[in-house]
C-alpha cells in the first residue's frame, strides 16, 4: 500500500543518513577506511532486512483494484 510504502522510504532515508554519518566518524576516529565501509555495508545490509521483504507492518491499507470490465477475447 501507498503509506507503507511511504513508511519504509521514510525508514530508509534516516538509517542511511545516520548509517552514512556513523560510519563517517568511526572510520575517521579509527583511520580506516575498511571499518567506514564496512560499517556502511552492515548497516545496509541490516536495512535491507526490515524493508525489503513484505512484513505486515507495511500493509495496513491495502489497495482494493477495480475487477476488469468489458475484457476482449481472443
Amino acid at each position: 500500500d501507498f503509506k507503507g510504502q511511504q513508511t519504509a522510504d521514510d525508514i530508509v532515508r534516516v538509517v542511511l543518513i545516520t548509517s552514512t554519518f556513523l560510519s563517517f566518524v568511526i572510520g575517521f576516529a579509527f583511520s580506516s577506511l575498511m571499518i567506514t565501509m564496512s560499517m556502511f555495508a552492515l548497516c545496509t545490509v541490516a536495512l535491507s532486512l526490515v524493508v525489503l521483504p513484505p512484513w505486515p507492518m507495511f500493509n495496513h491499507h491495502p489497495v482494493i483494484w477495480l475487477s476488469a470490465q468489458g475484457q476482449s477475447q481472443k
